[in-house]
């Protein structure tokens, strides 16, 4: 019996491995290029950046647009509002979001097929489409230029995605164990305290950073919502490098990045547990 390794189409394998590594690393640089050249544009002197041709890579670096954009007068006001509105949609949603979720998952009740297409379905609706009647509402609720009428709109669109995310982390833990935490003397809360809410944790994160990203970002619900300057957050922020005498590119660019810094730490610390978490709460729905 011939038990010789087959080695005929080792080196077709080979080849399109190496072909699908080239295209992988020329999609990776693709994508990370904008990234390279705002960090670019944010460490080089102004007199590189209008340069003709440009230079893909800095002959000098300074710090300068950074100074000028952290002594801009609201800065740190800003940075406060995007925090608070940040953290505030992300504990929210994730405190209504976890209990509807396990209410679906678990419960039986008329109209919960229904429930779950209704929320699908919110997903759909065009942002630009819902911006006045919401101003309108909150207008009449006595909530524009406020941060709690912010985090209220973000949670509208925040939970719908929220509640079936963490539906389908749920719906992956077995019920058996939380039947056997009962047996042993767990109340329904307590069980899902004790054994669902620790299983549940990949799906937190991931929701949260989720949650996290879009109310960090936002830009067109703030602009229109909040009207005071020391209320506006980092994305409305970044106007103030464009004036009517032109566009600060390394200034915006030195905002731009001090803006995504916090999220991109975050994600950076958070990545192997969004990742094992999205795998988790892709089982079932």
């Amino acid at each position: 019996m011939n038990t010789a390794p087959r080695t005929g189409h080792a080196p077709g394998r080979r080849r399109r491995r190496a072909t699908a590594n080239a295209l992988g690393l020329a999609f990776s640089a693709l994508m990370a290029f904008p990234l390279y050249w705002m960090l670019l544009t944010a460490f080089r002197p102004a007199t590189e950046i209008h340069a003709d041709p440009p230079h893909f890579w800095p002959d000098h670096l300074t710090l300068e647009h950074f100074r000028r954009a952290l002594s801009t007068p609201t800065f740190w006001a800003n940075v406060r509002s995007s925090v608070l509105i940040g953290v505030g949609t992300v504990l929210v949603s994730l405190l209504i979001g976890t209990l509807a979720a396990f209410a679906l998952a678990r419960f039986s009740f008329a109209g919960r097929k229904a429930l779950v297409l209704i929320i699908l379905g919110v997903q759909m609706i065009p942002l630009a489409g819902l911006i006045i009647p919401v101003y309108l509402l909150l207008s009449d609720a006595g909530l524009t230029d406020s941060l709690p009428g912010v985090i209220l709109t973000y949670l509208v669109f925040m939970l719908p995605f929220t509640v079936w995310l963490l539906r389908g982390f749920i719906a992956a833990v077995p019920v058996e164990l939380e039947e056997a935490a009962m047996t042993d003397g767990c109340t329904r809360l307590g069980a899902f305290r004790r054994v669902v809410l620790p299983l549940l944790a990949p799906g937190l994160v991931a929701t949260s950073i989720y949650a996290l990203v879009q109310a960090w970002n936002e830009y067109v619900l703030a602009y229109v919502l909040l009207s005071s300057n020391d209320k506006q957050t980092l994305s409305i922020w970044l106007l103030s490098f464009q004036t009517s005498f032109g566009t600060d590119y390394g200034g915006l660019m030195a905002g731009a990045t001090l803006t995504a810094l916090p999220v991109a730490v975050f994600f950076a610390l958070v990545q192997r547990r969004i990742g094992a978490g999205l795998a988790t709460g892709a089982v079932k729905g």
